[in-house]
């Protein structure tokens, strides 16, 4: 992975997942490290972030390199700034680029033109970094990936976009619960399809969220309006009322099934109030292990590890 970009889980092999778990438990275990010692990383954030800016920030620190934050007004992508130029001035100062983009059109242009590794921070088609964390989070209650049953609840957005590909990767049952019009996209889903025909994987899509929660080691759900869909809040909210996770539906897995979600969340609506609070829920655990995953990514894509 060394030199290498990701802008999505398909970047990487099952191996490649396996590899980056086992160095985030190490990283986790260890602590501070001098890795990446010199190193800089550009954060070009075209969204706000809490766990996404800080997870990247504190791992660079914690393996000894150093970032730069460029907020939209600084850097204005497409705006104040062609995505090819900025990409080629970026790459003379730093050693590589972590963006966070409306567009992944916007990231793989960035990519193409840059000549450092180029993460993919979020866009609106996948989350990988999350996706990964989350497989971490797993592991480490689950101690396999294998043949587990993950259940996401809610609209097939880039969160499940990534999960979806992780999983069938690491031969974890996928099963996702949307209402019509807001599926996984169909060519994520046929790449996910591939990787499942050769990990034994199985993917299920339903409408039923109680058909896919029904026995499942893992209950997934995500905000059912992302950033830039606000104008569509109030519609989401009336097509989703019957997708919230709740005691209801957390009943319905199996009896040591574990809770996620990325966050932020919506208490109240994707989840019932008091929930994340429960002894399911791990998505505390999610967000620490963000900084570790990346801790691990980082270290491999820049130094080797």
């Amino acid at each position: 992975m060394k030199g290498k970009d990701l802008l999505s889980v398909s970047d990487l092999s099952r191996e490649d997942i396996r590899s980056l778990i086992s160095n985030a438990v190490d990283m986790k275990a260890g602590g501070w490290l001098s890795l990446l010692s010199g190193k800089t990383l550009a954060l070009v954030f075209e969204k706000p972030s809490l766990r996404t800016r800080v997870s990247f920030e504190v791992a660079m620190r914690q393996l000894g390199g150093q970032t730069i934050y460029l907020s939209p007004a600084e850097v204005g992508l497409g705006e104040r700034e062609s995505v090819p130029d900025a990409a080629r001035v970026l790459s003379r100062y730093v050693d590589a680029i972590a963006a966070r983009t409306f567009s992944h059109y916007t990231l793989e242009t960035l990519a193409s033109y840059a000549n450092v590794p180029v993460i993919n921070a979020l866009s609106d088609l996948e989350h990988p970094c999350q996706a990964l964390a989350d497989l971490f989070t797993i592991y480490e209650r689950k101690g396999e990936l294998n043949s587990l049953t993950l259940a996401f609840i809610g609209d097939g957005n880039n969160v499940a976009h990534s999960l979806l590909l992780a999983a069938s990767l690491t031969g974890m049952n996928f099963r996702i619960a949307s209402p019509t019009g807001y599926r996984v996209q169909d060519r994520i889903l046929h790449l996910a399809q591939g990787y499942a025909n050769d990990s034994g994987a199985k993917i299920f899509c339903t409408e039923e969220p109680r058909l896919a929660v029904s026995g499942a080691d893992i209950v997934y759900t995500d905000v059912w309006t992302s950033m830039g869909q606000e104008a569509e809040a109030n519609r989401r909210r009336q097509i989703f009322a019957n997708y919230q996770v709740n005691s209801d539906l957390l009943s319905l897995a199996r009896e040591d099934a574990i809770l996620m979600h990325p966050l932020p969340a919506h208490h109240g609506e994707e989840v019932a109030e008091g929930i994340l609070d429960s002894p399911k829920s791990v998505v505390f655990d999610q967000a620490e292990n963000r900084m570790h995953l990346q801790k691990a990514l980082l270290a491999e894509m820049l130094a080797g590890y």
